[in-house]
């Protein structure tokens, strides 16, 4: 049957049935925190290309953890800047680096947190690379996976809840799950970037985390977006290695693969909303061209539509206190 016997506007008329009816949720619980943690950083500054974004100093890096946390955010996703970087990025793997310091500290200030840890060694390397650099310009994939598992557990050491290897080196996964459980961390889950794409959607996290490779660029290890096939080996293949969470970077122009990736396998899934999402919406917004609210929330329920059960998101903490607005 057809109009006028059906209308699939009845449904939609009222705002209470319309509230009854939805099939797709978006709570607090959902959403992950990133925040950047800068040694010898005195106090707090903004980040130019991620307004309402803070470069935290080691002593006040608990403050918007603790804030988040009072709007009903519980998990947080920390990133490192060193003093100083060298060719092997050394202060990755160190026990006192920047991101062990923040979790010790945060954990003494906010010990209910959830603390996820990226584990790459971009930002501690002086050429802005993921892997370590042979002399002819190409990542050493193999040489640079032991380094990527000796900051894994360096962190897991510390105090993390869970590692989120960010590189997109071959083999990364099991070298971090082995050497975690060989050091009693075998309940240490793994959130992998599994798909991630060399995506222009990055460039202000660049700033924010000073980790744009000085030469060339991260093509050759990055997924290209042109290759849609190249995602199932590589869920597959984290999952066959120890993965507990598949991710998909960047977010809203990759729902395709976060619908593969929710099709395809039980486990969770996670998407990040990058940089420069975050970073668009509020340029349009503060033209006046988007209302920020309705836009962030939108893009996040199409994340959550597509089959995302965890969302990275700059938004995390206005989202959440928008949800507790909506509840009220």
């Amino acid at each position: 049957m057809s109009f006028p016997v059906h209308r699939p506007r009845r449904l939609r008329i009222d705002s209470r049935l319309r509230g009854m009816i939805r099939d797709v949720s978006l709570f607090a619980k959902n959403l992950i925190y990133p925040l950047f943690v800068v040694d010898g950083l005195v106090e707090p500054h903004e980040i130019s290309a991620m307004p309402g974004q803070n470069h935290w100093p080691l002593a006040r890096i608990h403050e918007p953890v603790a804030d988040a946390m009072n709007k009903g955010v519980v998990a947080f996703l920390l990133f490192g800047v060193p003093a100083s970087k060298d060719e092997c990025g050394s202060q990755a793997y160190d026990e006192n680096s920047i991101v062990c310091k923040a979790l010790r500290h945060i954990r003494q200030h906010c010990p209910q947190a959830y603390l996820i840890t990226d584990v790459c060694l971009c930002a501690y390397t002086d050429h802005g690379h993921c892997g370590l650099v042979k002399a002819d310009g190409v990542v050493d994939n193999d040489s640079s996976i032991d380094l990527i598992a000796r900051m894994a557990l360096a962190h897991a050491q510390a105090g993390a809840d869970m590692v989120a290897p960010s590189d997109m080196m071959d083999g990364r996964i099991a070298a971090i799950r082995t050497l975690l459980d060989s050091h009693n961390f075998g309940d240490l889950p793994i959130m992998s970037y599994s798909a991630k794409y060399a995506s222009a959607f990055y460039g202000p996290f660049r700033e924010a985390a000073g980790s744009a490779p000085g030469k060339g660029d991260r093509s050759g290890y990055q997924m290209d977006y042109r290759f849609a096939r190249d995602a199932m080996p590589e869920f597959e293949l984290d999952l066959e290695e120890g993965a507990d969470i598949l991710m998909i970077k960047p977010g809203l122009a990759y729902l395709d693969m976060v619908k593969l990736a929710r099709d395809s396998f039980s486990c969770p899934i996670a998407v990040y909303q990058v940089s420069g999402e975050y970073s668009m919406i509020k340029a349009a917004a503060e033209k006046g061209w988007v209302n920020e609210r309705a836009v962030v929330l939108e893009s996040l329920c199409a994340m959550r539509r597509a089959g995302a059960d965890l969302i990275l998101s700059y938004f995390a903490p206005q989202v959440a206190e928008w949800l507790k607005e909506e509840q009220a």
